[in-house]
C-alpha cells in the first residue's frame, strides 16, 4: 500500500470508530466530536476506561497494536458494565464491532471508578502474560532478536548450532512492513508450519535512526532477496510463495561490498575498488582443495582433520586414492597440511570456465572469477543499456517497483524511453567466508537496504550435534561477541560469577530484612 492508501485507510478506521463509539463518549461525559478527532480520540478513550494515556503510543506500533486493540475493546465494554465472559468473547470475536451493538441498543451506564485490578487469579495471570508478550514483542521487533545459524557458509566465524542475539538498533530497527502477523514468529506458525501473517496490508518501508552504517566485513542478518520457497530447506515440488520483504527467510553473511563500490573477484580473492578486501582477524575464509599424496606414507586424516577442526566433507577423487578432495580449508590448515609427511601438494580449486547459476545469468563469470560490477548507491545514476540491464533489471522492477519494458532496441521505464536510471535505495554485496560452500550474492545478486534485519552481536549458546553428553555444548563459545578485534573471548565465567553474587546478595538481603522485622 502507498502512503496515500494508508492515509485513506486510516480515515476509514476513524470513521468506523466514531460511528461505533460516539454515544459511549457522551455517556462518559465527553463531547461527541471528541470521538472523531484522530489520535486525540484514543487519548480520550483511554481516560474513559481509566488506563494511562501513554498506551496511545502502543496503538500505533505495528504488531503491538494487534495485541492492544482487543485489550481496548474489552476495557471499553467493562467500563460500561459489560464484563461477563460472553461480553468479552463477543468483543474479541467480532473484532470490536460488538461495541456497535452496545452503543446503539443498550442502556449506557458509565462506571467511572471501576476496579482496575484483576478479579481472580486467572484474570491476573492472563494480564501478566499479556504484558509479558507486549514487552517481549517490543524487544524482539525493535531491539534484539534471537537467531540460529543453520548452515556452514560462515564456518569458523559462526558455526552451525550457534545461537545469536541480533541487534536491530545498530543499523536502525526496521518497522514491520507486514501489518498483520503473529508476534515473535517469522513466516510460519511453529508445529503447524502454516503462514503466520497476512500479505495485505503492507506498511511502507521505514527504519528508525541507526547507531552505525554497514561497513566492509560486517556480518549482517538480512531477508533473502530471492526467497520464494514455501518453507526454509523445503525441497518438495510445492509452488513458490511470494513473501513480503520482512517475511522472507533470514540469511546471515559477511558484507564485502557497500554502496558505491566497484567489486571483482579474482581467483577467489575479493577486490574492492581495485584493492584486496581487508578482513578482520576473526574472519577465516575457506576454499576447496585437492591434496596430493605420495601413496606410501600412512596419514591419519581422521585425527588430523579433527585436530584442525575441519568440518566439511572430504573424499578421494579416484580409486587410486592418490588425491583427496576437501570441501573447505582455512589458510592455516593448508599451511599445516603442506608440512605433513606423505603430502606432496595442496592445491586450491579455482573455477576458470563459465559457471551456471551465477548472477546476473549472462554466462560470463564463475564463483572465483567475477566482475567487476558496481554496487548501487542511493541517488546515483547509471547508464542503462543491454550490457547493464541484466545487472539492474531486478532492482528496477522488484526492489524499486518500476515497470520495465524492452521494445526493439529501446528501454522504457514507467512508459518513458530512457538510457539512465537513478537508484532509490542503497544495496550491498553479501558473501560467506566458506567461499565454495555458500549460496550468496554471487548467485542471486544485490541485497537492498530495506532487506537488512540487523547485526549479530552475541553468541549466548553453541550446540554441536556431533558431540556427546556435555561435549555437545561448545563451552568456549558461550557468551562470546561476534565482532571486535582479536580472537573471540568467552564471558560465560564472568556471567556465572555475577549470577552467583546476585543470588548470594539477595539471600543475605532477605535474611537481614527478616531479622529487622
Amino acid at each position: 500500500m502507498t502512503a496515500f492508501q494508508w492515509f485513506v485507510f486510516f480515515l476509514i478506521v476513524q470513521i468506523i470508530h466514531f460511528l461505533g463509539t460516539w454515544k459511549i463518549y457522551e455517556a462518559a461525559g465527553k463531547k461527541r466530536w471528541e470521538a472523531a478527532i484522530p489520535v486525540y480520540n484514543a487519548i480520550v478513550l483511554l481516560k474513559i476506561i481509566g488506563r494511562p494515556t501513554w498506551w496511545t503510543l502502543l496503538l500505533f506500533i505495528p504488531i503491538i497494536n494487534l495485541i492492544m486493540f482487543p485489550v481496548i475493546w474489552v476495557e471499553t465494554l467493562r467500563s460500561f458494565g459489560k464484563k461477563s465472559s460472553l461480553d468479552t468473547f463477543l468483543g474479541i470475536a467480532t473484532l470490536g464491532f460488538y461495541i456497535y451493538y452496545v452503543n446503539y441498543t443498550q442502556q449506557l451506564n458509565y462506571v467511572a471508578n471501576r476496579n482496575l485490578n484483576a478479579e481472580n487469579q486467572t484474570a491476573s495471570t492472563l494480564s501478566s502474560l499479556l504484558f509479558a508478550i507486549i514487552v517481549a514483542t517490543l524487544v524482539h521487533t525493535y531491539v534484539v532478536q534471537p537467531f540460529t545459524i543453520p548452515t556452514s557458509s560462515l564456518e569458523k566465524s559462526l558455526l552451525v548450532g550457534d545461537f545469536l542475539f541480533v541487534s536491530k538498533m545498530n543499523y536502525g530497527a526496521r518497522v514491520p512492513m507486514t501489518a498483520v502477523a503473529l508476534p515473535m514468529v517469522h513466516d510460519s506458525i511453529p508445529l503447524t508450519k502454516s503462514k503466520s501473517y497476512l500479505s495485505w496490508p503492507q506498511l511502507p518501508y521505514f527504519r528508525l535512526p541507526a547507531f552505525e552504517k554497514i561497513k566492509h566485513s560486517d556480518i549482517v542478518v538480512f531477508n533473502w532477496p530471492a526467497d520464494t520457497v514455501y518453507q526454509f530447506f523445503d525441497r518438495s515440488d510445492r509452488k513458490a510463495v511470494i513473501k513480503p520483504i520482512d517475511k522472507k527467510s533470514n540469511y546471515v553473511k559477511r558484507c564485502v561490498g557497500i554502496p558505491g563500490d566497484s567489486l571483482s573477484i579474482k581467483d577467489g580473492i575479493v577486490y574492492i575498488n581495485g584493492q584486496v578486501l581487508t578482513l578482520p582477524e576473526r574472519a577465516k575464509p575457506q576454499y576447496s582443495y585437492k591434496i596430493a599424496l605420495d601413496g606410501k606414507t600412512p596419514i591419519d586424516f581422521e585425527y588430523l582433520f579433527k585436530d584442525m577442526d575441519v568440518t566439511d566433507g572430504a573424499g578421494f577423487t579416484s580409486e587410486a586414492r592418490d588425491t583427496l578432495f576437501v570441501g573447505a580449508l582455512t589458510d592455516a590448515s593448508v599451511q599445516r597440511l603442506k608440512n605433513v609427511p606423505g603430502i606432496t601438494a595442496v592445491t586450491r580449486e579455482i573455477s576458470k570456465g563459465v559457471e551456471d547459476g551465477i548472477f546476473p545469468h549472462i554466462n560470463k563469470w564463475n564463483r572465483d572469477n567475477y566482475g567487476p560490477i558496481y554496487i548501487p548507491e542511493e541517488g546515483k545514476t547509471v547508464a542503462i543499456n543491454f550490457m547493464t540491464l541484466p545487472l539492474y533489471s531486478r532492482i528496477i522492477t522488484e526492489y524499486e517497483n518500476n515497470k520495465l519494458e524492452v521494445k526493439g532496441s529501446d528501454i522504457y521505464i514507467n512508459g518513458e524511453k530512457t538510457k539512465t536510471y537513478t537508484f532509490k535505495q542503497n544495496y550491498y554485496w553479501m558473501m560467506g567466508d566458506n567461499r565454495h560452500r555458500s549460496e550468496d550474492s554471487r548467485y542471486w545478486g544485490y541485497v537492498p537496504a530495506d532487506h537488512v534485519v540487523g547485526k549479530p552481536v552475541f553468541i549466548w549458546m553453541s550446540w554441536d550435534t556431533n558431540g556427546k553428553g556435555f561435549g555437545k555444548i561448545r563451552w568456549e563459545r558461550l557468551f562470546t561477541t561476534v565482532g571486535g578485534d582479536g580472537q573471540p573471548q568467552s564471558y560465560f565465567q564472568y556471567f556465572m560469577i555475577a549470577l552467583f553474587a546476585f543470588f548470594v546478595g539477595e539471600y543475605f538481603w532477605k535474611k537481614r530484612k527478616a531479622n529487622k522485622a
